[in-house]
């Protein structure tokens, strides 16, 4: 079955756990979810497509494990076709795909939604829109970088606002229910404008476990996304 969890409210806040600590990660994951996260978020980087080693199916079990909410797999690799099994054996429930790494994209998510996931595609900032006229309406959600891919702790690049807006235009020209997506220096400064421009699910990682309780750092952003949303 795709997707565990309930997903309350039009937005859900995705805490990225490339930013939690690693030794005390079954409590963070817990923390979050307690605090009305909706999803989970895993970056998986190989160290080629970007410069940075993360984690890989055995983390992604694991964290399945201690959680309800349904597990968003980020793949920053290369040939990304090769681990789409591993990755929804291991739990995976959303994977997605960046079409900068993809050769045959209308194969690669085709296979995510037979596996029984969720398929995504990922555009990096500089990536432009256009891309996606082929593919867009055979996913069930775009994720737009709002950093360069590699590393978590990075700022926001203001000029992704403009690019959720027009994308939320894209979709409603199309009709579709596509969700949009956005990952990259989210904080509580800008989650209420993300949502006002079109955005549906907010990554967060530093923003959540880089300072103060994880859970109240949660529950602040979810309060400025809800806000927004009316």
């Amino acid at each position: 079955m795709v997707g565990r969890g309930t997903e309350i409210g039009r937005t859900l806040l995705a805490p990225s756990v490339l930013s939690a600590d690693f030794a005390r990660l079954g409590e963070q994951v817990r923390c979050v979810e307690d605090a009305g996260a909706g999803l989970i978020h895993l970056d998986v980087m190989d160290g080629h497509f970007v410069p940075n080693l993360t984690i890989g199916p055995p983390v992604v079990e694991a964290v399945h494990r201690i959680t309800s909410l349904p597990l968003d797999v980020h793949l920053m690799v290369e040939e990304p076709d090769r681990y789409l099994e591993a990755f929804r054996e291991a739990g995976a429930d959303w994977i997605s795909v960046h079409v900068e790494a993809v050769f045959h994209l209308h194969r690669c998510v085709s296979r995510i939604r037979e596996l029984g996931a969720r398929p995504g595609v990922v555009l990096n900032p500089a990536t432009p829109l256009s891309l996606l006229d082929d593919i867009v309406e055979y996913v069930d959600h775009v994720l737009l970088m709002s950093v360069n891919p590699g590393f978590g702790g990075q700022s926001f690049i203001p000029s992704v606002l403009r690019k959720v807006a027009s994308l939320r235009e894209m979709l409603g020209q199309r009709g579709l229910g596509t969700r949009i997506e956005v990952d990259g220096g989210v904080t509580l400064a800008n989650a209420a404008d993300l949502v006002r421009v079109g955005a549906d699910v907010l990554v967060a990682g530093s923003a959540l476990f880089g300072r103060g309780d994880p859970g109240e750092n949660c529950r602040a952003i979810l309060t400025r996304m809800r806000e927004a949303e009316n």
